[in-house]
């Protein structure tokens, strides 16, 4: 038997940083076929660790409009497949897919990894990956949303509102440049005005926990030391000029942590520059929903509103 020669390497054929792992071919398929992409690294950076992401696509033909899940934590913590307590992976996962959406669910990098703005560096470069390679994950690049939770809330925030321009807030990491629009936010309590929430007092922590000043370690000083900064991490601050995509903000009135103002200040910023926003208060809710009766129609609504904004082109 002939055996063909080994291939050759070559050396100007390679990179370095090296360029964005491609989606793995084939994905896992599900009993239910729904087809699942773990564990993409879609960023490097060195002494860091690469940042990943799930990807879960409906059963059937697509190409299906995506929606990016941003984590909470505080920028401290976290995790991409695990959401709040309050919310079972299982309602989440599954109200996106049955509404005909793929599930893009990010990591990104820790406050006291990086400070901001790497945490928005890396979900743009989710999103500008998720574009790169929509063929290969069966995505539609045209229709992409994002829906975060608390931190996560307040990333999904500056995603819809910040674009390409002078800023520095865009970030090269991954696919180094591409388009990062979306089409449509949902906040869950995120943080929208870091200047105005500075003399917000932290909820007690139980004793023997230690927790880091959120604020503090996603600035990498107080608000006050760089006030600048905390503008800039600030969504109100986005929304003038903006041409934001249309926003739901949902949040518990009686949030400890966040106060629900943040997401009035954040409602009225976005009504002012003519976007499209609904406010829904969860009454009686603390952060997370905890007190919330029923966490079912949150999530409805939620998925709801995006896949309104996300319908397929006629």
């Amino acid at each position: 038997m002939t055996q063909s020669p080994p291939a050759v390497f070559d050396i100007a054929e390679a990179a370095w940083p090296p360029p964005p792992y491609r989606p793995p071919v084939p994905p896992v398929t599900d009993a239910d076929g729904v087809r699942r992409f773990d564990g993409i690294t879609y960023a490097t950076t060195p002494g860091y660790r690469p940042r990943l992401l799930d990807v879960q696509v409906p059963a059937g033909d697509g190409p299906f409009p995506a929606v990016v899940w941003i984590h909470g934590g505080g920028w401290l913590d976290g995790d991409r497949r695990y959401p709040p307590p309050t919310v079972p992976a299982e309602l989440l996962h599954g109200s996106v897919l049955a509404a005909g959406l793929a599930l893009v669910s990010v990591d990104y990098r820790h406050s006291l990894e990086a400070p901001f703005p790497a945490q928005l560096h890396d979900v743009k470069a989710a999103i500008r990956y998720v574009r790169a390679f929509a063929g290969e994950l069966g995505i539609d690049p045209d229709r992409i949303g994002v829906w975060g939770e608390s931190a996560g809330g307040h990333l999904a925030a500056l995603a819809g509102l910040v674009g390409p321009g002078g800023s520095g807030l865009e970030g090269t990491e991954g696919v180094g440049s591409g388009d990062t629009g979306v089409l449509a936010v949902v906040d869950w309590y995120g943080v929208s005005d870091l200047v105005s929430l500075a003399g917000h007092p932290m909820p007690a922590l139980p004793p023997g926990v230690e927790f880091p000043d959120p604020y503090v370690a996603l600035l990498g000083a107080s608000v006050a030391d760089r006030p600048d900064l905390a503008r800039a991490a600030s969504p109100v601050t986005h929304a003038a000029g903006s041409n934001p995509p249309p926003f739901l903000l949902v949040h518990g009135t009686r949030d400890g942590l966040v106060p629900y103002s943040q997401s009035e200040a954040l409602a009225a910023a976005l009504e002012a520059a003519g976007g499209e926003v609904a406010l829904r208060p969860v009454d009686g809710a603390d952060h997370i929903f905890l007190g919330a009766p029923d966490i079912a129609p949150i999530v409805r609504e939620s998925v709801a509103f995006l896949a309104a904004r996300l319908t397929p082109r006629t």
